[in-house]
């Protein structure tokens, strides 16, 4: 294959769960705007509207259907949709997900982090750990398995999950449930990489650090917390979607070909530890 064949996607059929917001809409951007035919699973019917008419009025073929992923019967119908829709089915970025709340300290806003208890172990209430669970974790394994039915007959498809540099590393301001559920979405991705590769289906995740989104209620927006993190992470700033949008293009294109049960981590050199 000639190298500027590597990364063209034009044609493909691609799902995008939690794709109409956040690092979700960046991966629909990313395939839309390269020719793929790009649907968006979310659980905003507004957000769902509004991105998609801003996206086909720029000339990109991107459709939506309001799914919760949580309902695991209808997330199987929306997959028979959206691949009569497209006609075929490529790429799955398994990617909706949620906060889980605060941890058992609070976020860098100034020179200290207080104990929280509202992140306490022994006040972690059971509704917000299944919650997190079912959604991080159990809506990932739905996304897949659905997906899977119509790629592995085809015996071609690239598996795209969105986990965290939490799934590897602990943060204390971030809830104890998300981290569970991203790392066993992390390894959850170990496992089908290895059942799948056999029919030529690549199966790997990104792993985002800071990124401005709107999850948890958009607290990232807030700029005395960008300023403090960016003070944490090597490269001084923190990661927008637009940031995002090479790897997921790389990761669904051919040029990921051969690459398959990875977890790459986007995230300014975070992990690494502060440095000046």
């Amino acid at each position: 294959m000639k190298s500027d064949q590597l990364f063209k996607v034009e044609g493909y059929g691609v799902i995008v769960t939690g794709g109409a917001s956040g690092l979700g809409l960046g991966f629909t951007e990313a395939l839309a705007e390269n020719g793929a035919r790009v649907t968006m699973f979310d659980i905003d019917a507004g957000r769902i509207a509004s991105e998609g008419e801003r996206l086909r009025a720029l000339g990109y073929a991107v459709r939506g259907e309001v799914v919760d992923v949580r309902d695991h019967a209808s997330l199987e119908r929306a997959f028979d949709d959206a691949v009569a829709a497209h006609g075929r089915l490529d790429v799955v970025f398994a990617n909706a997900g949620i906060d889980s709340g605060p941890g058992f300290v609070g976020s860098w806003v100034g020179s200290e982090r207080a104990r929280n208890p509202e992140g306490a172990l022994e006040n972690y209430a059971d509704e917000r750990w299944q919650r997190v669970i079912d959604i991080n974790l159990s809506g990932i394994f739905a996304t897949l398995r659905a997906a899977a039915r119509f790629m592995k007959p085809q015996r071609a498809g690239r598996l795209i999950l969105t986990t965290s540099v939490a799934a590897y590393q602990c943060e204390p301001a971030i809830g104890a449930a998300y981290m569970a559920a991203k790392a066993g979405a992390s390894h959850l991705m170990h496992c089908v990489a290895q059942e799948l590769a056999a029919y030529n289906i690549t199966v790997n995740a990104i792993a985002p650090g800071f990124f401005v989104t709107n999850i948890g209620g958009g607290h990232a927006k807030n700029p005395a917390l960008q300023a403090a993190m960016a003070k944490a992470i090597p490269m001084h700033r923190v990661g927008f979607p637009d940031d995002i949008k090479g790897l997921a293009l790389f990761l669904a294109s051919p040029a990921s070909g051969y690459l398959t049960g990875q977890q790459i981590s986007i995230d300014g050199g975070w992990a690494l530890g502060a440095a000046d």
